[in-house]
């Protein structure tokens, strides 16, 4: 079936996915990640200090940061900073980003430093927090990548790409990669990080209806079959 989506994508096809790297001067790993209309710019900047808790443990950090640009979305947003703090939304999804990325990093090869993630959505059509994880793991790839070529790292801290995609209920069927009309429509809503074959994270909840244990394993391997592709190009992106 495919005319039950807006978008007229197979239940099981991700938007078209591209990853552009290197497209900041100074960061030590960036690129741009366009998962469908949601754009986002993801960069990784290396400082050799650690927060004071894990001063002399031996211990690496990677955190996140999280934000959307005023004109993100169909109307203008006021900017957080203007406010004086962040929405519950933001540090919700900045920390998510931050505990998915750090699954995948061996502490202890990193070293003790700290690597920043910064993602900021340039463009939103759903999926934010899901293309944030997934183009941030690219940025952190290609920081990593630096520091082991200046032989500051032995040997490498990273495993298998870290990605997340969304999974859900819509019109009935269960549909991978929500877009924004699917997602302020569907009546199950699930985010899946993934690193191989191996779950990080699953955020799911019934939006209005509620949902099955077979509804449940269906949008588990959706999202199975989208992370393996996002794999794919995270793989070749970062090289």
């Amino acid at each position: 079936m495919t005319d039950m989506r807006p978008s007229g994508r197979k239940l099981d096809e991700l938007r078209e996915i591209s990853i552009e790297t290197g497209v900041t001067k100074h960061a030590e790993g960036s690129c741009l990640i366009r998962c469908g209309d949601t754009h986002v710019l993801c960069t990784a900047s290396v400082d050799e200090r650690v927060p004071p808790f894990l001063k002399n443990s031996g211990l690496g950090w990677v955190t996140a940061e999280y934000g959307m640009l005023p004109r993100s979305t169909s109307s203008r947003m006021r900017r957080e900073a203007t406010a004086g703090k962040q929405g519950g939304r933001t540090v919700e999804i900045q920390r998510l980003i931050g505990r998915s990325l750090r699954a995948g990093v061996d502490r202890v090869a990193l070293g003790e430093r700290q690597i920043v993630v910064d993602c900021d959505v340039i463009q939103a059509d759903g999926g934010t927090r899901c293309a944030a994880i997934t183009g941030g793991w690219v940025a952190l790839r290609i920081a990593i990548n630096k520091l082991m070529q200046a032989g500051q790292i032995a040997s490498d801290p990273l495993g298998d790409p870290v990605a997340a995609v969304s999974c859900g209920i819509f019109a009935g069927q269960a549909v991978l990669d929500l877009d924004y009309p699917e997602d302020s429509e569907a009546g199950v809503d699930g985010n899946f990080v993934m690193t191989g074959d191996r779950l990080i994270e699953v955020q799911m909840s019934a939006e209005g209806s509620t949902f099955s244990r077979d509804q449940m394993d269906q949008l588990m391997a959706l999202a199975e079959k989208g992370v393996t592709a996002l794999s794919a190009a995270q793989r070749e992106a970062a090289g």
